[in-house]
């Protein structure tokens, strides 16, 4: 047992001299010799210079941005406000019928933001975010106002309010435009997400002309800009800016799993925007062109759907995939299965570019088609149409009925019931603010005539089907007496 001891501890101061010796010989003056050179330094900041050392004689030097944000957010935070939709969340059943023990309420409250456009007290802001709304509200510089809804797209997610503010002296975002901004241009994103008003977030631009497929609306125009900015609930209806502080996009959505932020944020460009908002407020309603005929990605697959070829260098343009039997386009001359590769003078490679160029026209616009068929370059000039087939400007159409105490709109779906006074049989009788009344007595309605001469003439029970603020499908039982 001593001896294997013995061994042991010997051998340890073996192997530990070894090392020492090693180190001394070999190792330390290695050391030495390095430390007499040139250092390799990095320099890292925000302002500083990122430089790199050599002992070569060039000396390559890569510069890092400015990125201070400060005089952007600045400009850019007085013109955003904050938003509040208030609606009174109702719900119905049969026993409501034989009971009549009306609706069960709560009153519901979301959040959003909006920006200044005017200095009179236009502000845009999204759809979303006003869509179910009975009342809005606007915070602004510690105050509240009441807010009037203008009009609204949801084809675009945009909606216009206004409020009365004193001497109309409000700042006004400065205006940018959406299609000089850059992919990897610095961008920073103001909105109140989370109900933390004058939030500021900073990001780049990560991608232009995105389509996601997040817009319910039966013709929607989706051309985002993507950023890596952090959006987050509340964002909604607020700036997207470059270092600038001019306004390039509204934001309007996120993508993610959790409902928060995870690096993907998209916003509207400043010039769709502008756009919706002068139609809005000029007509209450959007003037959006058409073409009659929807187009696909001009890619590999599609090129063999429609038995074109698959060996040709680039896929540029659009697929036509439909066409309507009496649209412009059809009478144009075109086919399905056509390569269309520009609108004017503006290449058209992708969906997204050709929504957003029709987006920039009205009904009654004269456009030229560029087009490919059989390798052929073909040339087209068509009248654009509105969604009724015509040229003529859609208005919204609203009725004041006296006799109800309401106001009643012609939509797409059926008659909006809406600012109804506290004494309004629609009220009395358990309609809800903005319910949109698509049948009575299971007779679709369209006009608002068509409702208020209903209620005019008709007594005793009756059913009024339709959709409330929340989009909620609904069968009313009323009694009109």
């Amino acid at each position: 047992m001593k001896n294997v001891l013995k061994i042991v501890i010997v051998a340890f101061l073996a192997g530990f001299g070894g090392s020492y010796a090693f180190y001394a010989l070999v190792v330390k003056p290695d050391l030495a010799a390095r430390e007499a050179e040139t250092p390799f330094t990095t320099a890292v900041g925000y302002d500083a210079p990122l430089t790199y050392h050599s002992s070569s004689s060039a000396t390559p030097t890569v510069a890092v941005p400015n990125v201070d944000f400060s005089f952007a957010a600045a400009k850019a935070t007085q013109s955003v406000v904050y938003i509040n939709s208030i609606s009174q969340g109702a719900s119905y059943s049969y026993w409501d019928w034989f009971f009549n023990q009306g609706s069960s309420n709560r009153t519901q409250v979301s959040s959003g933001s909006g920006v200044i456009f005017t200095a009179d007290g236009y502000i845009i802001t999204n759809n979303h975010v006003v869509e179910t709304a009975e009342r809005i509200e606007v915070n602004y510089n510690k105050r509240t106002y009441p807010a009037e809804l203008i009009g609204t797209d949801p084809s675009t997610d945009l909606a216009v309010i206004k409020i009365q503010p004193e001497g109309n002296d409000l700042p006004a975002a400065a205006l940018g435009s959406s299609k000089s901004v850059q992919v990897g241009e610095w961008v920073i994103a103001v909105g109140n997400p989370f109900t933390l008003s004058s939030t500021v977030t900073a990001g780049i631009v990560s991608a232009k002309g995105r389509r996601i497929g997040i817009l319910e609306d039966k013709f929607p125009i989706e051309s985002f800009i993507q950023t890596d900015a952090a959006i987050n609930p509340g964002n909604s209806g607020g700036a997207l800016v470059n270092k600038a502080g001019e306004l390039v996009g509204i934001n309007s959505a996120i993508l993610s799993r959790t409902g928060s932020y995870t690096g993907y944020a998209f916003a509207i460009p400043i010039d769709i925007a502008k756009k919706v908002f002068n139609d809005l407020v000029k007509y209450g309603a959007p003037q959006k062109a058409f073409l009659g005929t929807s187009v696909v990605e001009y890619n590999y697959e599609n090129a063999r759907k429609y038995d074109l070829a698959t060996n040709v260098k680039a896929f540029n343009g659009v697929l036509v995939e439909q066409l309507d039997r009496e649209g412009p386009a059809i009478k144009a001359g075109l086919k399905l299965g056509d390569i269309i590769t520009r609108i004017d003078t503006i290449n058209i490679n992708t969906q997204s570019e050709f929504e957003e160029e029709l987006s920039y026209h009205n009904p009654g616009d004269k456009i030229t088609i560029t087009y490919l068929r059989s390798n052929k370059v073909n040339t087209a000039t068509l009248t654009l149409v509105n969604q009724n087939g015509s040229t003529e400007i859609i208005k919204r159409k609203i009725l004041s009925d006296g006799s109800l105490g309401a106001q009643l709109e012609s939509t797409r779906y059926g008659v909006k019931v809406f600012k109804m006074k506290d004494n309004s049989v629609l009220k009395r009788i358990g309609i809800p603010e903005n319910f949109t009344i698509v049948a009575l007595n299971r007779q679709r309605v369209k006009d608002p005539e068509e409702v208020s001469e209903f209620f005019a003439k008709y007594r005793g029970r009756a059913y009024v089907y339709g959709i409330n603020s929340s989009k909620q499908q609904m069968e009313i039982p009323i009694d009109i007496r």
